[in-house]
């Protein structure tokens, strides 16, 4: 996709927790819990739009405190290692050891 996450952090949690919290305020039940509150499917629209709310303040939030820590990240020990480090393999360049020996 273009983005550089190694982890692919943003794909499994992020991506992951926006579609089970908006599947929460789609299929909740009463029927399974009893103190909470029935979703969109079972007749209350209110509780997908809350949902909905949270994914796009969390969403907000999560930007601005990345790209805060980025920033500070950048300004103190840089983001990315040289093109040559790169190119022989972290392993070696940063921690003076082969994980595979090719």
């Amino acid at each position: 996709m273009g983005y550089d996450d190694s982890l692919d952090a943003f794909g499994v949690h992020g991506i992951g927790g926006i579609i089970g919290t908006l599947a929460t305020g789609l299929f909740a039940q009463k029927a399974i819990n009893p103190s909470g509150a029935d979703g969109l499917f079972f007749g209350n629209p209110r509780l997908f739009i809350t949902q909905l709310i949270a994914v796009a303040i969390t969403i907000v939030y999560s930007f601005i405190v990345t790209a805060v820590i980025l920033k500070v990240l950048d300004k103190t020990v840089g983001l990315r290692v040289d093109d040559e480090s790169e190119v022989v393999g972290l392993d070696i360049s940063q921690h003076g050891e082969s994980g595979y020996s090719l």
